[in-house]
């Protein structure tokens, strides 16, 4: 995992068994690190396949989480978690430095539709939180329109839900929250260390 996907996990904090859905959860990274931190956890995947490994990687490393094939959108009635963690479908730039192709494969059309499908997955993810509860959304995008424009159109169509900032203390050392208390990572970041993949998180709370 890169640092930057590492980060989404860590800004829900320990679980002390409170409960957690992953969206978009296959090969597993995010569900091995939040079982490990003591969170109840609820892998959803659309995909079969990548269940399968992620699954496999559970085993090997004898951490438990329960496992869900469901499309996003269409969550399961009835059930609520303590949190939710998204890591959406989306455009991808900001793997660039590992993958440059990237850059020459999405068009702008391309990143309209992924934000189409990113707002879709915040507005069903809203309605699978308790009252008081935590949601982190996260992409590996550098696309306001799939980071900041879409945690802004979220919640002023969720009146219920407001920014919980991150803090300082919460990232490592340089990396920074921005003014409005949400975490953009750039390839240029920690580059002594080995860089960082572009990021956008945000964590939101449910009044």
């Amino acid at each position: 995992q890169d640092l930057a996907a590492a980060l989404p996990a860590r800004l829900l904090g320990a679980g002390e068994g409170r409960s957690v859905l992953d969206v978009g959860a296959a090969p597993g990274g995010k569900t091995m690190q939040l079982s490990a931190a003591g969170w109840a956890v609820t892998a959803l995947d659309i995909s079969e396949r990548r269940l399968q490994r992620l699954s496999e990687n559970l085993e090997r490393t004898h951490l438990p989480a329960e496992t869900l094939r469901s499309d996003a959108r269409a969550l399961p009635e009835g059930r609520q978690w303590d949190a939710v963690l998204i890591d959406a479908p989306c455009s991808a730039t900001g793997i660039f430095r590992r993958h440059p192709d990237v850059l020459h494969r999405i068009g702008a059309g391309d990143i309209l539709d992924r934000a189409m499908v990113q707002a879709e997955l915040l507005d069903a993810a809203a309605l699978a939180v308790r009252s008081g509860g935590t949601m982190v959304y996260a992409v590996c995008s550098l696309e306001r329109e799939e980071g900041e424009d879409a945690v802004l159109g979220f919640l002023d169509r969720n009146i219920a839900w407001q920014s919980d900032h991150v803090r300082p203390s919460e990232l490592p050392i340089g990396i920074a929250p921005s003014g409005e208390g949400w975490v953009r990572t750039a390839p240029p970041m920690l580059e002594g260390a080995g860089g960082v993949d572009g990021f956008f998180m945000a964590r939101l709370v449910k009044r």
